[in-house]
């Protein structure tokens, strides 16, 4: 339930004029993937998006991290989580180790699939929300394995790391505790009713319709 969230710029080589952004969020004990797309980096705009994206999380909002982007540090969002109980902290100045997981995560659901190119037409921010809130969504989330680091040592002059197996985010909501069962009986509902083949042309033939 503690998530790091981010921006992602979708400008080409300008940062000139409106264009769409990528508003990623990744939980750290699980891995789990929620995103919205809007034009503009509006507070509005983005506030809305994270009540979007905690609508449609399996499990409690407990707490959020973000870099300190006006779209994030402000009035109305700390509010907001003041009222929901919500914990909200931010990233130190120029330390992105700091946002280490979504940093990552930015590649990896983000960049591997929109690239650098812009994209500024509302019609193409729409199908990108289609694919944040469907396909893409229940790809990388139900059939999209990953490791988490669970030690790190210096061994002489070498950091060596282990890792664990490497698990779904829905295999690693299922293994949460504080995650109900009737909430885990949906998602693995959820899981035997998607079809990753099914799901990868989904993706690609939205896809199309943003790169056409």
């Amino acid at each position: 339930g503690f998530l790091e969230i981010d921006l992602v710029a979708h400008c080409g080589s300008s940062m000139a004029g409106e264009f769409a952004f990528t508003l990623n969020s990744t939980d750290i004990a699980t891995g789990w993937f929620e995103a919205e797309a809007t034009l503009g980096r509006a507070q509005s705009r983005v506030f809305e998006g994270i009540k979007r994206i905690r609508k449609r999380l399996p499990f409690a909002l407990l707490g959020i991290d973000s870099d300190n982007g006006g779209e994030f540090i402000n009035w109305q969002l700390l509010r907001y989580c003041e009222k929901e109980n919500i914990e909200f902290t931010r990233s130190r100045p120029y330390k992105k180790n700091d946002n280490a997981h979504i940093e990552q995560k930015n590649w990896t659901t983000v960049r591997k699939n929109f690239g650098y190119v812009r994209i500024e037409e509302k019609k193409k921010v729409d199908v990108m929300n289609e694919l944040y809130r469907g396909p893409l969504r229940d790809y990388i989330n139900f059939f999209l394995p990953s490791m988490k680091c669970i030690e790190r040592k210096r061994v002489g002059s070498r950091i060596v790391k282990k890792y664990d197996d490497a698990k779904t985010p829905y295999q690693r909501v299922l293994e949460q505790s504080n995650v109900s069962q009737g909430v885990k009986d949906k998602l693995t509902k959820r899981y035997n009713e998607l079809n990753p083949v099914a799901l990868r042309k989904e993706i690609a033939k939205l896809k199309r319709k943003i790169f056409n």
